[in-house]
């Protein structure tokens, strides 16, 4: 199984990318970039484009850096455990229609659905 690449860890490689340029493609597994930076380390070309990729890198939040460079894993999920009274029952079941809504049109896609949809059910269960 793939493990999931880090975003930190893409960073700090893409800033040594100013000495050593491509690291962070190597470890991103964009192979042909890496051995593009590294054919061209002699131009200052990779040097700042690791720089802009940092920085690139670092205004991404987990979420956005895991759609471009964790698309093979499944989404990291955090497990919540609230317990909810039965007269938020009805509350939570207004939520999953508004929920349901928001999907159908297309605001959210369908794992953000089903990631918030587990969440709630998991709230009254």
């Amino acid at each position: 199984m793939a493990e999931r690449k880090k975003r930190t860890v893409a960073i700090g490689l893409a800033v040594a990318g100013w000495l050593v340029p491509g690291l962070h493609k190597f470890y991103l597994k964009q192979r042909g970039w890496g051995v593009t930076y590294l054919l061209l380390w002699w131009t200052m070309i990779p040097s700042v484009a690791s720089l802009v990729e940092a920085v690139w890198y670092l205004s991404q939040d987990r979420d956005e850096f895991d759609r471009n460079f964790n698309r093979d894993l499944p989404p990291a999920t955090v497990t919540v455990n609230v317990a909810v009274a039965p007269d938020r029952v009805s509350a939570v079941g207004e939520a999953l229609r508004e929920l349901d809504r928001l999907r159908q049109e297309g605001l959210i896609s369908e794992s953000e659905f089903e990631q918030k949809r587990r969440l709630m059910l998991d709230q009254i269960g």
